[in-house]
């Protein structure tokens, strides 16, 4: 797939959704409206984040991170996905499929790391409180970032640089809706053995390791909550955390599905419907799981709404 490479084509076609036919136009809709939502509920939290003086914390710096994060993941995909689906065209060009899956896993594996490193910030606010403003500073936070947004990029340089050489030998049919590597490697033409052991391999490191060190913290966190003698300070706790351990839930679950086990012979329907679930899905579901269970989140949008009320009451 090199572009000095005969075997690469020029085009891919996206095959999608294109075996049900009937389905494509209600998936359009369906599609569109989560990607609507989700870019309101997305960019809403990153403007509440940073203009509502109660949430310049660690845990919203995260949070404001991973919405971005987020935006940027869908739009990697959704938006050629809605372009299939809308008419006969199923094309991408040889230079957007392979962008869209070096995206894909940058995007991917940052969202690995960065939902690690909240539960650890998790961990610190509730099991030493006193020093959390010490070690969350505003340097510690930025630091922390910037290696998970260098390690996505790492993964993708790696796992992508990998697939792209496989020769393709006129193969130019992808049996999925996006161009993403564990798809990429079924369609070569020769013994593909060695990339999909480092893509379990890079996939374990990526998803089981950042989720080892989710589960610590939450053991370690429980076993802290359930010394607290006032209920109240339970349940703001269990709150608090709660939100987290939804969106690692959602996150986690079809990514080992996809990397940790994969399988030249998995069913593709299969394949698609866990794409779709964690390139489009999640991203949505995190902004409403976020502001619905967090009381400084609502009390927070509620100001906002309330002051751009207020701004066009005085301009009219």
């Amino acid at each position: 797939m090199t572009l000095g490479n005969a075997s690469a084509p020029k085009v891919f076609i996206l095959l999608g959704f294109s075996s049900y036919p009937w389905l494509e136009m209600p998936l359009f809709t369906v599609v569109l409206v989560a990607y609507i939502c989700t870019l309101v509920g997305n960019i809403s939290i990153i403007m509440v984040c940073r203009v509502d003086p109660h949430l310049h914390s660690p845990m919203y710096f995260f949070l404001s991170n991973l919405s971005f994060l987020d935006l940027c993941f869908i739009t990697t995909t959704i938006p050629q996905l809605l372009l299939n689906l809308w008419g006969p065209d199923k094309s991408i060009s040889y230079g957007g499929c392979v962008t869209q899956f070096y995206l894909f896993h940058f995007l991917g594996a940052t969202e690995c790391i960065l939902l690690a490193v909240m539960s650890v910030d998790r961990y610190i606010a509730i099991c030493k409180p006193l020093r959390y403003p010490t070690i969350m500073c505003q340097h510690f936070c930025v630091l922390l970032v910037s290696i998970t947004w260098f390690s996505g990029l790492a993964n993708s340089l790696l796992q992508s640089s990998l697939t792209v050489q496989l020769p393709l030998c006129g193969n130019n049919k992808v049996d999925n809706f996006l161009c993403e590597v564990p798809v990429m490697i079924k369609m070569s033409c020769v013994d593909i053995t060695f990339n999909m052991t480092m893509l379990s391999i890079v996939g374990i490191f990526y998803s089981l390791v950042p989720l080892s060190f989710i589960f610590v913290s939450y053991a370690f966190i429980i076993a802290s909550v359930l010394r607290i003698k006032s209920s109240e300070g339970k349940k703001k706790a269990f709150n608090t955390c709660g939100s987290h351990v939804m969106v690692v839930s959602l996150f986690y679950g079809p990514v080992i599905s996809m990397y940790v086990q994969p399988s030249a012979t998995n069913s593709q329907d299969k394949d698609k419907i866990m794409s779709l679930f964690y390139s489009l899905v999640t991203p949505m579901l995190n902004p409403f799981i976020y502001t619905l269970r967090n009381k400084d989140m609502k009390g927070a949008m509620k100001r906002l709404l309330i002051s751009l009320c207020n701004r066009r009451a005085e301009q009219m």
